[in-house]
């Protein structure tokens, strides 16, 4: 498995928020924010993304925006912001495959009858999958009044609770307030056929 080329192109990034349309926008919106928590400006990626999966999360206190990250280099990457003040994740898995050699790490936890559970969450993410519903959502909200550091007048939403199943996501970094991983499992796989969370 290739790791995936990234780009700078010409991105204009209030058309990029604008397009989150209420489908891919709900779908993309949910793993890890931060309660009252901006993207904080300093952050700087590493250029390489992780997957999480989950077979289910219920999350209360959901917000979500469009934004951008900034590798060390210069590098530019769109991304949606997602936040939720609590989530439950059960069955949690995630990886990231090394760059450069055939190792994947894999952190698992939340697989019996506790789950993994996590505070003030956010999360920069490409990409996710799964089977999402949303209670009391309100699509077309202004970002800044989300979150202050989001563009005026760019797309956002929120939502009182959401739960989604079959999760599968593609993220660029995470930040938590405090993030327990009950019956935790980390280990290093390594070989050409070394798998990740999907």
């Amino acid at each position: 498995m290739q790791d995936r080329i990234y780009r700078p192109g010409r991105t204009r990034w209030r058309r990029f928020a604008a397009m989150m349309v209420p489908a891919t926008a709900a779908v993309g919106a949910i793993l890890f924010g931060m309660q009252n928590g901006a993207i904080a400006s300093d952050i700087t990626v590493s250029g390489q993304t992780f997957k999480i999966a989950a077979e289910r999360l219920e999350g209360d206190g959901f917000k979500q925006y469009g934004g951008k990250v900034r590798e060390k280099g210069g590098t530019v990457h769109p991304i949606a912001l997602a936040e939720i003040e609590s989530a439950e994740l059960y069955k949690l898995c995630q990886s990231v495959r090394a760059k450069g050699i055939p190792v994947v790490l894999t952190i698992h936890a939340g697989e019996g009858k506790e789950p993994a559970r996590a505070k003030d969450l956010l999360i920069a993410m490409d990409s996710l999958e799964g089977n999402a519903t949303f209670t009391n959502i309100k699509i077309g909200r202004d970002a800044s009044e989300l979150n202050a550091t989001a563009e005026a007048g760019s797309f956002g939403q929120n939502a009182d609770r959401v739960t989604i199943r079959d999760l599968q996501q593609v993220s660029r970094y995470t930040t938590a307030s405090t993030f327990t991983l009950v019956g935790l499992r980390l280990k290093v796989n390594i070989g050409a056929d070394a798998k990740e969370c999907f």
